[in-house]
């Protein structure tokens, strides 16, 4: 036994007290990774070992806990296998598993120092990764173009007579009517109201119903000038005739006021039957007007969603996440970020859940993967060796105190 061991022995226990220390202070960093330290001994020709070394330092790379945190931009990971492509501003590119993110003055999706998150932009999954940032501003309006209508006219209804003419402002005239919300090309809304009129039967005895069509409470031409259309019924209620789509012509929507192109709407009647049941409408109309950007969601395959005040919704990108060969070969850089290195092998990159790749979490985190038991007990532990190697130092200074004292 000589001091070099035991000398060896308190620097690789040291070494260890500060690795377990380092982890303990970083149990509340957002995806951090704890470490672990790697012990070889150490031989020269003879038969006695010349003591211990520190043979490296390893990171366990199992995942944290993912927490709700309601923050907007929060995103956590789920899932072993991916990080977070950061780049900053000179290209210099980190990886990470901390997702705690906001948005700086340009609208880039960044992390508290600054290196912007990186993907796809919408409709470019697999394309090369770029910064990703939210829209502002108002979201376009969109034109109505189409509308479906989805009901029941009533076999049982009884049959409006030819006389009077319809007249929407008398109900006597119509059976049954309903109303439907639509945009012009300046995102203004009017309301289309569809009225249907039951009619006798035809000569060769099929159920018809008459639709009228007012925009604003003006009347609205159909299928290139006439003032209304008229479905046709077989005797087991079901439409027939050529198509089930007729034609609407608005001209000149928003009068003088707010002069919006004319509009054309296309109206399905395709699911629209005549059984002996109630009027139950349902009619869906696409357009929308202008709206306001007012947050964005994340999705588990990591398609970032903005959102607008006029309840419309659009991708405007996606987060890419990278994997490694061997993430145990990935180089520390601080501030709780990797770099790719010869031993960890270059990134692959991918759409999140695709490929083995882990899912993301809107508005949570990834918290450490310290375990606080465990690390107290290898603390004591690392304390016990420290001092049983303080102890053969004490132990050896004896014996040479005894061999000075030998007379």
């Amino acid at each position: 036994m000589g001091f070099g061991q035991g000398l060896s022995g308190l620097r690789a226990a040291s070494q260890n007290l500060d690795v377990i220390g380092n982890n303990i202070a970083n149990s509340g960093t957002v995806g951090f990774k704890s470490g672990s330290v790697s012990f070889a001994d150490v031989y020269a020709s003879s038969r006695v070992g010349l003591g211990v070394k520190v043979a490296g330092i390893n990171q366990r790379f199992t995942v944290g806990t993912v927490t709700t945190t309601g923050g907007e931009y929060d995103i956590a990971i789920d899932g072993a296998k991916g990080f977070f492509r950061l780049a900053d501003t000179s290209g210099n590119i980190v990886y990470s598993r901390n997702g705690e993110f906001g948005i700086d003055k340009d609208f880039f999706i960044t992390n508290a120092l600054g290196y912007r998150l990186t993907g796809y932009p919408a409709g470019g999954v697999g394309t090369d990764p770029v910064a990703l940032s939210v829209p502002q501003g108002n979201i376009a309006p969109q034109v109505s173009s189409t509308a479906s209508t989805q009901t029941n006219l009533n076999a049982n209804a009884e049959v409006v007579p030819a006389a009077p003419a319809f007249d929407p402002t008398n109900s006597a005239t119509y059976t049954d009517s309903v109303p439907t919300t639509i945009y012009d090309s300046l995102g203004n809304a009017h309301q289309l109201v569809q009225y249907f009129v039951k009619r006798a039967a035809s000569p060769t005895g099929e159920s018809q119903y008459d639709v009228y069509y007012t925009v604003d409470g003006k009347a609205m031409t159909v299928d290139g000038g006439q003032d209304h259309t008229t479905l046709t019924f077989n005797s087991a209620g079901v439409l027939t005739g050529a198509s089930p789509d007729r034609t609407i012509d608005i001209p000149n929507p928003g009068g003088t006021t707010s002069p919006a192109d004319n509009m054309t709407i296309l109206m399905s009647y395709q699911n629209v039957t005549q059984f002996g049941s109630d009027f139950s409408p349902k009619v869906t109309a696409n357009g929308y007007a202008s709206g306001e950007f007012s947050g964005i969601s994340i999705a588990k395959d990591g398609t970032i969603v903005a959102q607008y005040t006029n309840g419309e919704s659009q991708s405007v990108g996606t987060i890419a996440l990278a994997n490694f060969n061997n993430v145990g070969g990935l180089k520390p850089v601080g501030d709780n970020a990797w770099a790719e290195t010869s031993e960890s092998g270059q990134a692959t990159l991918g759409q999140p859940g695709s490929n083995g790749l882990a899912t993301l979490v809107g508005q949570a985190l990834e918290a450490s993967n310290v375990d606080m038991s465990q690390e107290l007990v290898n603390m004591i532990v690392a304390q016990r060796t420290y001092q049983a190697n303080a102890q053969t130092i004490k132990t050896q200074d004896e014996v040479l105190q005894v061999l000075m004292n030998m007379r």
